[in-house]
Protein backbone atom coordinates (compact mmCIF):
# COMPACT_ATOMS: atom_id res chain seq x y z
CA UNK A 1 0.00 0.00 0.00
CA UNK A 2 1.22 3.39 -0.64
CA UNK A 3 1.74 5.62 1.56
CA UNK A 4 -1.03 8.39 0.31
CA UNK A 5 -3.46 5.43 0.50
CA UNK A 6 -2.64 4.73 3.76
CA UNK A 7 -3.08 8.07 4.48
CA UNK A 8 -6.32 8.41 2.48
CA UNK A 9 -7.74 4.46 3.78
CA UNK A 10 -6.98 4.93 7.09
CA UNK A 11 -9.84 3.13 9.60
CA UNK A 12 -10.53 2.65 12.84
CA UNK A 13 -11.22 -1.19 13.87
CA UNK A 14 -13.73 -1.95 16.42
CA UNK A 15 -13.63 -5.73 16.56
CA UNK A 16 -10.43 -6.56 17.73
CA UNK A 17 -8.95 -10.17 18.58
CA UNK A 18 -5.63 -12.25 19.13
CA UNK A 19 -2.84 -12.73 18.20
CA UNK A 20 -1.71 -9.45 19.43
CA UNK A 21 1.23 -7.77 17.40
CA UNK A 22 4.34 -8.54 17.85
CA UNK A 23 7.63 -7.56 18.79
CA UNK A 24 8.67 -6.79 15.35
CA UNK A 25 5.29 -4.94 14.84
CA UNK A 26 5.57 -3.18 17.87
CA UNK A 27 9.13 -1.97 16.83
CA UNK A 28 7.39 -0.20 13.74
CA UNK A 29 4.71 1.03 15.07
CA UNK A 30 7.30 2.50 18.06
CA UNK A 31 9.97 3.59 15.40
CA UNK A 32 6.98 5.80 13.54
CA UNK A 33 5.58 6.93 16.87
CA UNK A 34 9.24 8.69 17.37
CA UNK A 35 8.86 10.33 13.85
CA UNK A 36 6.54 12.73 15.63
CA UNK A 37 7.17 16.09 14.96
CA UNK A 38 9.06 17.17 17.48
CA UNK A 39 10.10 20.59 18.30
CA UNK A 40 12.76 21.64 20.11
CA UNK A 41 13.41 17.65 20.61
CA UNK A 42 11.35 17.33 23.88
CA UNK A 43 10.30 13.87 23.06
CA UNK A 44 7.60 14.74 24.72
CA UNK A 45 5.96 10.87 24.70
CA UNK A 46 5.98 7.89 26.96
CA UNK A 47 4.06 4.58 25.90
CA UNK A 48 2.93 1.94 28.20
CA UNK A 49 2.24 -1.61 26.74
CA UNK A 50 -0.37 -3.63 28.56
CA UNK A 51 -1.10 -7.28 27.60
CA UNK A 52 -1.50 -10.78 29.12
CA UNK A 53 -2.20 -10.13 33.17
CA UNK A 54 -1.40 -6.41 32.25
CA UNK A 55 -4.43 -5.73 30.79
CA UNK A 56 -6.56 -7.69 33.73
CA UNK A 57 -3.89 -4.84 35.62
CA UNK A 58 -5.67 -2.10 33.60
CA UNK A 59 -9.16 -3.19 34.36
CA UNK A 60 -8.51 -3.12 37.68
CA UNK A 61 -6.95 0.29 37.50
CA UNK A 62 -10.05 0.94 35.55
CA UNK A 63 -12.54 -0.55 38.15
CA UNK A 64 -10.49 0.97 40.75
CA UNK A 65 -11.14 4.87 39.55
CA UNK A 66 -15.04 3.61 39.33
CA UNK A 67 -14.86 3.02 42.83
CA UNK A 68 -13.19 6.52 43.53
CA UNK A 69 -16.28 8.18 41.82
CA UNK A 70 -18.96 6.12 44.01
CA UNK A 71 -17.18 4.80 46.75
CA UNK A 72 -20.63 3.08 47.89
CA UNK A 73 -19.99 1.44 44.85
CA UNK A 74 -22.06 0.46 41.56
CA UNK A 75 -20.63 -3.49 41.21
CA UNK A 76 -21.76 -3.15 37.37
CA UNK A 77 -20.03 -0.20 36.50
CA UNK A 78 -17.05 -1.56 38.32
CA UNK A 79 -17.09 -4.45 36.31
CA UNK A 80 -18.15 -3.41 33.53
CA UNK A 81 -14.91 -0.92 34.06
CA UNK A 82 -12.60 -4.29 34.66
CA UNK A 83 -13.72 -5.67 30.80
CA UNK A 84 -12.79 -2.97 29.06
CA UNK A 85 -9.04 -3.56 28.37
CA UNK A 86 -10.20 -6.81 27.19
CA UNK A 87 -11.75 -5.58 23.97
CA UNK A 88 -8.61 -6.03 22.24
CA UNK A 89 -5.21 -8.49 22.80
CA UNK A 90 -2.76 -5.67 23.40
CA UNK A 91 -3.69 -1.76 24.50
CA UNK A 92 -1.03 1.11 24.52
CA UNK A 93 -1.61 4.13 26.53
CA UNK A 94 -0.04 7.49 24.67
CA UNK A 95 0.68 9.83 27.63
CA UNK A 96 2.19 13.63 26.67
CA UNK A 97 5.62 13.80 28.93
CA UNK A 98 4.92 17.90 29.49
CA UNK A 99 7.92 20.05 29.75
CA UNK A 100 6.14 22.97 31.87
CA UNK A 101 6.65 26.51 31.03
CA UNK A 102 9.15 25.64 28.25
CA UNK A 103 10.46 29.38 26.60
CA UNK A 104 9.91 28.09 23.25
CA UNK A 105 7.66 24.84 22.94
CA UNK A 106 3.87 25.32 24.95
CA UNK A 107 2.18 22.81 26.42
CA UNK A 108 -0.46 22.32 23.26
CA UNK A 109 2.43 21.79 20.88
CA UNK A 110 3.73 19.20 23.11
CA UNK A 111 0.13 17.33 24.03
CA UNK A 112 -0.33 17.66 19.84
CA UNK A 113 2.76 16.42 19.46
CA UNK A 114 2.20 12.76 21.50
CA UNK A 115 -1.14 12.81 20.08
CA UNK A 116 0.81 12.91 16.52
CA UNK A 117 2.92 9.83 17.80
CA UNK A 118 -0.33 7.85 18.54
CA UNK A 119 -2.08 8.82 14.98
CA UNK A 120 1.52 7.40 13.51
CA UNK A 121 1.46 4.56 15.51
CA UNK A 122 -2.54 3.76 13.53
CA UNK A 123 -0.91 4.08 10.78
CA UNK A 124 2.21 2.23 10.88
CA UNK A 125 -0.44 -0.57 12.62
CA UNK A 126 -2.58 -0.55 9.27
CA UNK A 127 -0.07 -0.63 7.24
CA UNK A 128 1.26 -3.66 8.52
CA UNK A 129 -2.42 -5.33 8.32
CA UNK A 130 -2.81 -4.49 11.83
CA UNK A 131 -6.36 -3.16 13.36
CA UNK A 132 -6.42 -0.52 16.02
CA UNK A 133 -9.16 1.96 17.47
CA UNK A 134 -7.68 5.09 19.53
CA UNK A 135 -9.86 5.35 22.55
CA UNK A 136 -10.26 8.07 25.30
CA UNK A 137 -13.31 8.13 27.65
CA UNK A 138 -12.92 9.34 30.87
CA UNK A 139 -10.62 7.34 31.93
CA UNK A 140 -8.37 9.19 30.29
CA UNK A 141 -8.58 12.02 32.66
CA UNK A 142 -9.15 10.37 35.74
CA UNK A 143 -6.82 11.06 38.51
CA UNK A 144 -7.39 7.72 40.04
CA UNK A 145 -5.92 6.06 36.56
CA UNK A 146 -3.05 8.99 36.15
CA UNK A 147 -1.79 7.83 39.58
CA UNK A 148 -1.72 3.89 38.82
CA UNK A 149 0.26 4.68 35.43
CA UNK A 150 3.09 6.49 37.51
CA UNK A 151 1.81 10.22 35.19
CA UNK A 152 3.57 13.36 36.87
CA UNK A 153 1.54 16.44 37.62
CA UNK A 154 2.06 18.04 34.15
CA UNK A 155 1.68 14.62 31.56
CA UNK A 156 -1.40 14.30 30.38
CA UNK A 157 -2.85 10.82 28.78
CA UNK A 158 -3.64 11.51 25.49
CA UNK A 159 -5.27 8.19 24.49
CA UNK A 160 -5.22 4.44 24.79
CA UNK A 161 -4.55 2.48 21.63
CA UNK A 162 -6.44 -0.83 21.37
CA UNK A 163 -4.29 -2.97 18.81
CA UNK A 164 -4.96 -6.21 17.69
CA UNK A 165 -6.02 -8.51 14.62
CA UNK A 166 -8.98 -7.00 12.86
CA UNK A 167 -11.91 -9.27 13.80
CA UNK A 168 -14.56 -7.69 11.67
CA UNK A 169 -15.47 -5.33 9.11
CA UNK A 170 -14.14 -1.72 8.60
CA UNK A 171 -16.69 0.63 8.99
CA UNK A 172 -17.62 2.67 6.20
CA UNK A 173 -15.48 5.83 5.47
CA UNK A 174 -17.35 9.02 5.33
CA UNK A 175 -17.05 10.98 2.06
CA UNK A 176 -15.48 14.57 2.75
CA UNK A 177 -14.97 17.17 0.21
CA UNK A 178 -11.66 19.16 1.17
CA UNK A 179 -13.11 22.29 -0.19
CA UNK A 180 -15.87 22.66 2.87
CA UNK A 181 -12.73 22.62 5.52
CA UNK A 182 -10.35 25.24 3.62
CA UNK A 183 -9.92 28.50 2.99
CA UNK A 184 -7.43 30.13 0.96
CA UNK A 185 -6.14 33.82 1.65
CA UNK A 186 -4.66 34.93 -1.91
Amino acid sequence: MDALTLLHERNSMGKLMAPAPDAEQMEALYQAALRAPDHAELTPWRFIEFTGAGLERLGELFAKAERTKSPAGDEAAQASAAKKPLRAPMVVAVIAKVTPEHPKVPRVEQVVSAGCAAHAMLYAAQAQGLGGMWRTGGYAFDATVHAGLGMEEHDELVGFLYLGTPGGRLKPLASRVSADFVERWQ
